[in-house]
């Protein structure tokens, strides 16, 4: 289980962040990913603020907070395109101040947008980043090949990339910066502009990179994505941990699922609002939408008034649970919704 505490930030178009390996020793520790009290200042004002976290080998962390809260810029340090203004981290045991060819040589990046060429194939673009990587070209093809059936991109690897969909882009990002076979992958807003089919079919590829060893921490402003692939999330907001824990955590935290029913006439909504308050209490009314919504323990909860309603005489559309979203958890941590977001923080981390 990852641990952090309290003690950066811009959009990053660097696909891959990977070199041939050198000679060096690294530092025995059990975690793939360690930031150590990480601060990164920008004319004086603290975009990161002493974050500190852990990741075991084989695991996938997540970043989770809203446009400026410091992701990418923690991110950044940790990859090496930014150095910290105090503390550092260490990926595979190299310190990326102290080695940060070493910690190159461990990690693949993909950032916010696909940096593929447009004008090259799929195939040609893993054959020329795998010749600057400085790869065997027989090595090269091999493992391009491979990883083009593995992403589910054998059909079009011919094909230009400025004809592929957005999901495809960046399915051949992920790949690119798999062909160095790290040990450790960094995503920064992965499915970032993909629709719900591309977004499903990258989780599902991540999921596999994971199942085979692959150690991954993403950022994202999605609950949803960090509840399908992270063991463990963090929640930064304005450069700080505010919470962290599993995602079933993080969704307590945030208060009770919401259980919503929707009257399948409008003069029935006083009669089942009435009903619905005195066996669960608060109840808001959306009248235009004929809806009605209260807090729920979960599936007992919602059996529970299901029933009610049954035996009643209202007739019902539609009920169900809703989760906490990505504003609920900041609601509740913060104070704000996630798109109240500090706007500063934003523009600090454009800066870098």
């Amino acid at each position: 289980m990852s641990t952090l505490s309290n003690k950066t930030a811009g959009p990053m178009s660097d696909s891959v962040a990977t070199v041939s390996p050198m000679t060096s020793t690294a530092v025995t520790t059990e975690y793939a990913i360690e930031a150590i009290d990480l601060v990164k200042e920008f004319d004086g004002v603290r975009a990161v603020d002493g974050v500190s976290f852990t990741v075991p080998p084989g695991s996938v962390l997540g970043l989770l907070g809203p446009n400026g809260a410091g992701k990418t810029t923690i991110v950044r340090m940790m990859t090496t395109l930014s150095l910290p203004t105090s503390g550092t981290a260490r990926i595979a045991g190299y310190d990326v101040t102290e080695n940060p060819d070493l910690v190159r040589s461990s990690m693949g990046l993909t950032g916010q947008a696909a940096t593929v060429d447009e004008l090259l194939t799929g195939r040609e673009n893993l054959w020329m980043i795998g010749s600057l990587y400085g790869l065997p070209r027989k090595e090269v093809r091999a493992a391009g090949d491979r990883l083009l059936e593995q992403f589910s991109l054998t059909d079009a690897a011919d094909r230009v990339v400025k004809t592929y969909s957005g999901g495809m882009r960046r399915r051949l990002d992920l790949a690119v910066s798999l062909l160095a076979s790290p040990p450790v992958l960094f995503l920064d807003e992965p499915t970032t502009g993909l629709d719900p089919r591309s977004r499903q079919e990258l989780w599902d590829v991540l999921k596999s990179l994971v199942s085979h060893g692959t150690t991954l921490l993403l950022t994202t402003q999605y609950l949803e994505e960090a509840d399908q692939l992270a063991d463990n999330i963090v929640v930064i907001d304005k450069g700080k941990i505010i919470a962290a824990g599993t995602p079933l955590q993080l969704k307590e935290q945030a208060g009770k699922a919401s259980l919503v029913l929707t009257v399948s006439a409008a003069e029935d909504l006083p009669e089942a609002t009435r009903l619905l308050r005195e066996n669960s209490g608060e109840v808001f009314v959306d009248e235009s939408q004929r809806q009605l919504t209260a807090s729920a323990d979960g599936i007992a909860d919602l059996t529970k008034i299901a029933g009610i309603f049954e035996r009643s005489e209202i007739a019902v559309d539609d009920i169900g649970l809703t989760r906490p979203s990505l504003d609920d958890v900041f609601l509740s941590l913060t104070g704000h919704r996630a798109e109240d977001a500090d706007a500063a923080a934003d523009a600090e981390e454009n800066k870098s």
